[in-house]
């Protein structure tokens, strides 16, 4: 590995876990909102401030020149997708507890490893893909496929829906990969905040009065249907902190995916892990469950095993050594 490839490692691992901080504070900011405000009005704020942070940093990046492409259908596509595992994620947020959703988020990265594959012509020998299996053997458990009725608490679909957010994200953070070496951190979260913003405004159009929730008593749903409010003078200040932290969030990933590659980065994202236990026993009074931390402790060690795996083939390959397939 070369010191330019081992600097640019090393700034793609500070600013993911930056970016991990930053979505860890997201969370919290919209699950203490979620039962006063709809999801998509939440989404359109928090767009609507952050698309400005993060114009500011365009203009620091290099100007309105930059946000300039030759390929925007692709653009818009990693922005959907991003919109659809943010959507997907917050829906089964405002009912699961903070840990638990995050905890079956993170099959992310294990998608990711699986997809560079494929996608980005990454080499993931064996030893890794096993790991990677052992990781969602974790997220198999935490899904609690033994559990029925009222032991579950929420809905199959409910439990579904941070895994198909997982999903949605890996693939957004390939095409991450791919956009990022014509297109800077900054421009790339600019079309993210403007993706989320229509978005947010066609669902207004559509369900914006709260018609569709009347009637509703599914959490999840009736979080995502709610008619829009305006927000009380106090709750100001969090709809200002989530836009700030989207802003933060676009930049961090974008940037870390840019400079990095996936393999090595993946799995940093971890560290949203720890974090949002932390913040669910501080701010909300949750513990997790047995299966959830036997969950996290697989997901964690299959993708630190993983990680550990490229630093040593990489470690192999600058000394010369026989270069094999992990």
């Amino acid at each position: 590995m070369t010191q330019s490839t081992q600097t640019s490692s090393a700034w793609g691992i500070a600013f993911i876990a930056a970016g991990m901080v930053a979505i860890s504070l997201n969370d919290v900011l919209i699950k203490a909102l979620s039962g006063e405000y709809p999801l998509h009005q939440m989404v359109f704020v928090r767009s609507a401030i952050g698309i400005v942070f993060s114009l500011m940093l365009v203009q620091m990046e290099g100007g309105w020149r930059i946000l300039k492409t030759r390929r925007p259908g692709l653009h818009a596509v990693r922005g959907a997708l991003l919109v659809i595992a943010n959507m997907t994620y917050f829906t089964a947020l405002a009912v699961l507890p903070l840990a638990d959703a995050t905890a079956l988020f993170f099959a992310a990265p294990l998608f990711i490893t699986l997809l560079s594959i494929p996608l980005l012509r990454e080499k993931v020998g064996p030893l890794r893909l096993s790991a990677v299996l052992v990781g969602f053997a974790g997220v198999v458990i935490m899904q609690r496929p033994w559990a029925s009725g009222p032991e579950l608490e929420v809905s199959r679909i409910v439990l579904l829906l941070p895994v198909l957010s997982a999903l949605t994200y890996a693939l957004n953070q390939i095409l991450t990969r791919k956009l990022g070496v014509e297109s800077k951190a900054s421009a790339l979260s600019v079309y993210v905040q403007l993706m989320f913003i229509l978005a947010a405004a066609g669902f207004w159009l559509v369900a914006g009065d709260g018609r569709f929730a009347v009637g509703v008593e599914n959490q999840s749903l009736i979080f995502l249907l709610r008619a829009w409010v305006w927000p009380a003078e106090g709750d100001w200040i969090y709809f200002i902190g989530l836009g700030l932290n989207s802003a933060i969030v676009g930049y961090c990933l974008s940037q870390a995916y840019r400079l990095s590659d996936a393999a090595t980065v993946a799995p940093f994202e971890y560290l949203g892990l720890p974090l949002a236990v932390f913040w669910g026993w501080a701010v909300f009074a949750e513990f997790p469950q047995w299966e959830i931390w036997i969950g996290m402790a697989l997901i964690i060690g299959s993708g630190l095993f993983v990680f550990l795996r490229e630093q040593q083939k990489s470690r192999a390959i600058a000394r010369g050594a026989v270069n094999r397939r992990y």
